[in-house]
């Protein structure tokens, strides 16, 4: 009697144990699943989600809660028992301080929550973000461009709704001047109270003699030389981008060194050199090259160069073969006359001409494909300063 009992307990647990297995494997399937169809861009989204087979529960965090919720009803569909301890984020922990607005002229964003890691991107004085929480002294925010990363927090100002949105309807000014810096006197001769580089956005107070005055998001009051910026609304107006302004644009940035994750005049990396100077027109790239390429009008560059026009961006890499997907690893401008400006060691002009003097050999070989901007303004993945949710305070 007793070795039948133990038979037939046996027998039961081992049924549990394959049962829990094959519960298990639906539900990494399905999280697999949805991550790959609803989340392309692990860039761009959190979806940190695992199923925990011993306490039967759905543990992580995600800020897409549709997507979290179209996975909970495909759990239920195939009657997978489970208890959801997802978090939502923005975490709860900030309390109502889920936006901010960077608040140094450059701040570093790293892959990870400490200096040491890896620099992801970078973002200027006067950014709107999105905060989803804290940790270890750096907040995880996202920018304008979508881009998700850990910025430290001296590098934002966090407020409410109603402080953001005094923000985003106050005057300002934008630094127009590749590399300066704000005083605190109307006079270049008193102290500093930082540096500045294009692209820099601050409140308007007022204007004294040759300077504005202005506010930082962290409340620090400066003095910025007038030759050195202009009225970001009137900025704003008068920008019509043209293939011209891209190219003057891009010529600016000359022998700027490169700077894996940079943004800035300070230092670039190559999708971030075309970042910068697109934004410098009003207009918002994505923020690596590979997810560049994915926006604007495609060029027609399949028997030749003769299509392109200035502005266009040039997309290099590793073209795709039987057993290889293709991959994107550079992007550049092109300029003309078969010339092209990028990002690579500094900035600077190449060539697809093979009797040129900068004929660049390894680029040309490397060439995949060259995307319009300027015909895609608001659509085809383009936003620009003006239609920028974030900028426009109507982030989600």
């Amino acid at each position: 009697m007793k070795l039948k009992f133990a038979f037939t307990f046996l027998f039961l647990l081992t049924i549990k144990i394959f049962s829990q297995g094959i519960d298990m494997e639906i539900v990494d399937k399905l999280i697999s699943e949805v991550k790959t169809n609803l989340i392309p861009d692990k860039r761009t989204a959190i979806f940190n989600v695992e199923y925990d087979k011993q306490s039967k529960t759905l543990k992580g965090e995600t800020n897409l809660i549709h997507v979290k919720n179209i996975l909970l009803q495909e759990l239920n569909h195939h009657n997978i028992e489970f208890k959801d301890e997802v978090k939502i984020l923005p975490s709860k922990k900030l309390g109502d301080k889920i936006y901010g607005i960077v608040n140094l002229s450059v701040s570093n964003i790293r892959t990870k929550p400490d200096h040491p890691e890896e620099l992801a991107t970078q973002a200027l004085l006067g950014t709107p973000v999105k905060i989803f929480k804290k940790e270890s002294g750096f907040y995880l925010v996202q920018t304008p461009d979508k881009y998700i990363s850990w910025v430290d927090a001296d590098g934002i100002t966090p407020m409410n709704k109603n402080q953001f949105d005094e923000w985003i309807k106050s005057p300002k000014i934008i630094f127009t001047k590749e590399f300066g810096f704000a005083y605190t006197e109307p006079n270049i001769n008193s102290q500093r109270v930082s540096d500045l580089v294009a692209g820099n956005i601050l409140v308007l107070l007022n204007e004294e003699n040759d300077f504005f005055k202005v506010k930082y998001p962290d409340e620090r009051i400066a003095f910025v030389p007038k030759e050195n910026c202009t009225e970001y609304t009137t900025w704003l107006e008068n920008l019509k981008p043209t293939k011209e302004s891209i190219v003057n644009t891009a010529k600016l940035f000359i022998g700027i060194p490169y700077l894996w994750g940079g943004t800035s005049v300070k230092g670039m990396d190559c999708s971030g050199f075309t970042k910068t100077v697109y934004f410098l027109n009003g207009i918002i790239l994505q923020r690596d090259a590979s997810q560049q390429a994915n926006d604007g009008d495609l060029v027609d560059t399949k028997n030749g160069f003769e299509n392109l026009q200035p502005g266009d961006l040039l997309f290099f890499g590793q073209h795709a073969t039987d057993s290889t997907k293709e991959k994107i690893t550079h992007v550049g401008i092109y300029l003309g006359n078969y010339e092209f400006i990028h990002e690579a060691g500094k900035v600077s002009i190449n060539s697809f001409d093979k009797d040129a003097k900068n004929f660049n050999e390894y680029r040309l070989k490397h060439f995949i494909r060259a995307k319009r901007i300027l015909t895609s303004i608001n659509k085809n993945g383009i936003t620009t300063l003006k239609t920028n949710k974030f900028y426009l305070g109507e982030m989600e």
